[in-house]
C-alpha cells in the first residue's frame, strides 16, 4: 500500500512514496494469535495430562512469544504511520483502520494496531506477575490462577485488534476472511477465558457455560453483522480449529513429556482439556443466528432480532452442554433444575451478546474507511 503525499514537502526524498502491504503485518498479528492458541491449549493440556509446571517451559515459550510477536508489529505500524504524518503523508485506512492520536499528536496509530499494541502491552504486566508467582509458588498447580486470567484477557484484547485491522480491509477477500478467522479464534479462546468464573459454579446456575455461551453468541453475531452468513462461516471455522486442537493437544503434551523425561499422570483419559470445553453446536447456531438475522433492520420487532437470536443461541449451547457432558467425560445427567437455571441464564446473557455482538459488527463495517485518510 502506498503512503502517498498528502501536501507539499521541501525534498525529493519527503515526497516519495513508503509503501506497506496491509495484509503483511495483519498476517502477522494473526499468527502471533494462533500461536498463544498453541501455547495455551498445550500448556492446559500438560496441567491435564502430566501435572504443575515452571515458567520456562516450551508451552510458555509459545504464550509469551506471541505476545511479543504482536506488540512488535503493532509498534512497528504505528511508528511508521506515525512517520508518515508527520512527512505530510496521508495513510490508507485499509492499515489497522481509523488513526488515533495519541500524546497529542506525537504518534498516529491505527485503530487495530493501537488495540493489539495495548493488549500486548498488558500481556507483559500479566506475564510478570506470572514469573513473580512462579518465583514464589514454583509451579502452577490450577490452569485459573489469577495471572493466567489476566493474560488470557490480554491475549483476547490482541484479538480483537487482530479483527479490527483484518476488517478495516474488508472490500479485499483476505480482510473479510480474515476478520472471520479471527472471530472464530476468538470463539475458540473464549471458552478458557471463561474458566475465570468456574470458582461460582458450584450452585444451581454453571456460570462458566453461560459465560461461554455469551462470548461465543457476541463473535457469532459480530460475524453476522459484519457481513452476509458470517455468523455460520464463523462457526464452520471455529469448528475446524476445535478440530484440529482435539487432535494437537493430547499429541503435544505427549510428546514434549517423553522429550523431558516425565511421566504422564496414571489413567489419563487423552481428553483435549481446551477443544473440550468449545460447545460441539457452534454451527448449527451459527446457522440458526443467520437464518434469524435476514430481516434484522431498523423497524419495530426487527430491531430486537439481534438479541433474541442472542438468547435462542445462548439457550442452544447451554441446553445441549450436558448431552456434550456426557459423549465426552461419560458424566451423569445434570439435575434438571440445574439444565434449566443454566439455561435461562444462559438465554438471558445470550440476548445481552446478541444486542453488543451486532453493534460491534456494525462498527467493524465503519472501520473500512476506503481511501479515507487516517492522518
Amino acid at each position: 500500500m502506498d503512503l502517498t503525499a498528502g501536501g507539499s514537502v521541501g525534498t525529493a526524498e519527503a515526497s516519495a512514496p513508503i509503501t506497506i502491504r496491509p495484509w503483511l503485518p495483519a498476517a502477522i498479528l494473526f499468527a502471533a494469535s494462533i500461536t498463544f492458541s498453541i501455547g495455551s491449549t498445550w500448556d492446559i493440556q500438560w496441567h491435564s495430562d502430566v501435572g504443575p509446571d515452571t515458567f520456562f517451559t516450551l508451552p510458555h515459550l509459545f504464550i509469551y512469544a506471541s505476545a511479543a510477536v504482536a506488540g512488535f508489529t503493532g509498534l512497528t505500524v504505528i511508528l511508521v504511520t506515525s512517520a508518515a504524518g508527520r512527512a505530510g503523508r496521508r495513510v490508507n485506512g485499509e492499515l489497522g483502520g481509523p488513526g488515533i492520536n495519541v500524546f497529542g499528536r506525537t504518534f498516529t496509530a491505527p485503530l487495530g494496531y493501537m488495540v493489539a499494541s495495548l493488549g500486548a502491552a498488558s500481556f507483559l504486566l500479566y506475564g510478570l506477575w506470572d514469573l513473580w508467582w512462579h518465583s514464589l509458588y514454583g509451579f502452577d498447580a490450577i490452569i485459573d490462577s489469577p495471572p493466567h486470567i489476566g493474560l488470557f484477557l490480554s491475549s483476547t484484547v490482541i484479538s480483537v485488534g487482530t479483527v479490527i485491522v483484518f476488517a478495516a480491509a474488508r472490500a479485499h477477500t483476505w480482510g473479510r476472511i480474515g476478520a472471520l478467522f479471527a472471530l472464530a479464534h476468538l470463539v475458540t479462546n473464549s471458552t478458557v477465558t471463561a474458566l475465570a468464573v468456574q470458582r461460582l459454579s458450584g450452585g444451581t446456575v454453571r456460570w462458566t457455560v453461560v459465560v461461554t455461551a455469551f462470548m461465543v453468541i457476541l463473535m457469532l453475531i459480530a460475524g453476522a453483522g459484519f457481513t452476509r452468513w458470517g455468523a455460520t462461516i464463523t462457526a464452520v471455522f471455529g469448528s475446524a480449529t476445535q478440530a484440529v486442537f482435539w487432535w494437537f493437544a493430547p499429541w503435544a503434551a505427549r510428546a514434549y513429556a517423553d522429550f523431558v523425561g516425565l511421566p504422564m499422570r496414571e489413567h489419563i483419559r487423552g481428553i483435549p482439556s481446551t477443544p473440550a470445553l468449545i460447545p460441539f453446536v457452534l454451527i448449527p447456531v451459527g446457522i440458526v443466528v443467520d437464518l434469524l438475522l435476514r430481516r434484522s433492520g431498523r423497524d419495530g420487532v426487527a430491531r430486537l432480532l439481534p438479541a433474541l437470536a442472542g438468547a435462542v443461541g445462548g439457550a442452544i449451547i447451554a441446553g445441549f452442554n450436558p448431552i456434550q457432558n456426557i459423549i465426552i467425560y461419560d458424566a451423569h445427567i445434570s439435575r434438571a433444575a440445574v439444565i434449566i437455571a443454566t439455561t435461562v441464564a444462559a438465554a438471558l446473557l445470550g440476548a445481552l451478546g446478541g444486542f453488543l455482538g451486532w453493534r460491534f459488527g456494525g462498527m467493524l463495517r465503519l472501520t473500512a474507511p476506503g481511501q479515507e485518510a487516517l492522518a
